[in-house]
C-alpha cells in the first residue's frame, strides 16, 4: 500500500497490481468499495502489460476523510497519486459511483488523461431530462431521497441499513456475483473500506446522489467509452445514455442481457480500449 499526502494534507492510500513497468491505468471503485475492488484475475494485467492503480476515496478504507466533498474534488486526489507515483499521462477509467470521478478527472486534467471510460455509471442528480430514480431499484431510491435531504439523513439511512454486507442486489446480478474469485475479491473489499466507519459511504452518497458533481460532463475533452447493462436496475441504462448524449463524442456500447454486475465481464474490453491510445502513440 502506498500512502499519499494531498496538497491539503490528507491521505490517501492507494495500490497497484499487475506490471510495474506497465502502462498506468486508474481505476476508481464503486460505491461502497475501496482500493481491494478490482477485476479479479491478475492475468488479465499482465497480459496487456498494464499498471493498474487503485486507491480509497476519502473516508473509505485507509484514505483520511473529507467532508463536503463533491464528485470533482477526485481530479486533484488523482492527480496527487499519479504524482506521487512518478505517472505523467494515464488512462482512467470507474466502476459504478467511480464513473463520475472518473469523469472529473478527465475533465480536469485533460493534459494528463489520455482516455476515460465508465461502466454501469450514474448521471448526475441534477441531469436535465433525466427521471433520475426511474427503473432504479427500491433501495437505491431510498438511499436517493435520503442523500437530498443531506448528510445526516444519509447517515441515519446507511446506519439502519447495516455496513456488515454490501447491499443486496437484484437476482439477475447473483450468477455474476456468485464466481467465487468475485464474491471473494468482494468481500474483502468492502470490508477494507468500511473498517474506518461509515464516512466514505456517506460522502459519496451524498457526492453521487443528492449534489451537482462540480464540473460539466460536457466539459470532458478526451476520448471516452461509456458502456452500461441494458438489464441494469441498479444504476439505469438511461444513466449511461444520458452521459453518452451530452459528452461530445462519448461511444456508448449498451449491452442488452447484462445487470450492473456485468461490468466484470466487461472490463477486459474496456481495458484494452483505454490502452488504444497508447499503443497508437508507440
Amino acid at each position: 500500500m502506498h500512502k499519499v499526502i494531498t496538497g491539503d494534507g490528507r491521505t490517501l492510500a492507494a495500490e497497484e497490481w499487475g506490471v510495474p513497468d506497465g502502462t498506468p491505468v486508474l481505476s476508481l471503485h464503486g460505491t461502497p468499495m475501496g482500493r481491494l475492488a478490482r477485476y479479479p484475475d491478475g492475468e488479465l494485467f499482465d497480459r496487456l502489460g498494464i499498471r493498474l492503480i487503485t486507491y480509497d476515496r476519502p473516508g473509505f478504507g485507509a484514505s483520511e476523510a473529507a467532508p463536503g466533498r463533491v464528485v470533482a474534488d477526485a481530479a486533484g486526489d488523482a492527480v496527487a497519486i499519479a504524482d506521487a507515483l512518478g505517472i505523467g499521462r494515464f488512462a482512467v477509467f470507474g466502476v459504478s459511483g467511480g464513473g463520475p470521478h472518473a469523469l472529473a478527472v478527465a475533465a480536469a486534467h485533460p493534459d494528463r488523461v489520455t482516455r476515460v471510460a465508465t461502466l454501469a455509471g450514474m448521471a448526475p442528480r441534477d441531469a436535465a431530462g433525466l427521471d433520475w430514480t426511474a427503473g432504479m431499484m427500491e433501495g437505491n431510491q431510498v438511499s436517493a431521497i435520503a442523500a437530498l435531504l443531506g448528510r445526516a439523513a444519509v447517515h441515519t439511512h446507511l446506519s439502519a441499513v447495516g455496513s456488515a454486507a454490501p447491499p443486496a442486489l437484484p437476482e439477475a446480478e447473483q450468477a455474476v456475483l456468485a464466481r467465487p474469485a468475485i464474491r471473494d475479491m468482494l468481500g474483502a473489499a468492502f470490508a477494507e473500506a468500511m473498517r474506518p466507519g461509515l464516512d466514505g459511504w456517506v460522502d459519496d452518497v451524498v457526492a453521487l446522489w443528492g449534489s451537482p458533481w462540480g464540473f460539466d460532463a460536457a466539459s470532458v475533452g478526451v476520448p471516452v467509452r461509456i458502456w452500461h447493462g441494458a438489464q441494469d436496475s441498479v444504476v439505469p441504462v438511461a444513466h449511461g445514455e444520458w452521459l453518452a448524449g451530452r459528452i461530445p463524442g462519448a461511444t456508448l456500447v449498451r449491452q442488452e442481457d447484462a445487470g450492473h454486475a456485468g461490468h466484470f465481464d466487461a472490463t477486459p474490453a474496456t481495458l484494452e480500449w483505454l490502452l488504444a491510445a497508447d499503443r497508437a502513440a508507440a
